[in-house]
């Protein structure tokens, strides 16, 4: 496949790009290299080998989640600047 210039319009369009004219040759010069490195990889004989799903065959331990409570509601209050019983107060920042 050869990139041309109408090819890099709609593909310009697509990703909502505008290109100048100088851009636009240098895109064509771009995208014709990645397409025949690409020619060069499906040269390769991959015959037998197996798709590369994951990069090692570490598994992932994780922790299960638990809920706890650290320190009661009375103890998040304490330093707060402004506070009813169970909620911080704050400034209103949001006006209709």
């Amino acid at each position: 496949m050869n990139i041309d210039e109408q090819t890099v319009d709609k593909i310009a369009h697509l990703a909502r790009l505008e290109l100048a004219a100088d851009e636009k040759q240098t895109m064509i010069k771009d995208m014709n290299k990645i397409l025949g490195f690409m020619d060069k990889l499906n040269e390769v004989n991959t015959t037998g080998v197996e798709p590369l799903v994951y990069m090692t065959a570490e598994v992932n331990n994780l922790r299960e989640d638990a809920i706890k409570q650290d320190i009661t509601t009375e103890e998040a209050l304490e330093n707060a600047p402004s506070h009813d019983d169970s909620h911080f107060l704050v400034a209103k920042v949001i006006s209709k």
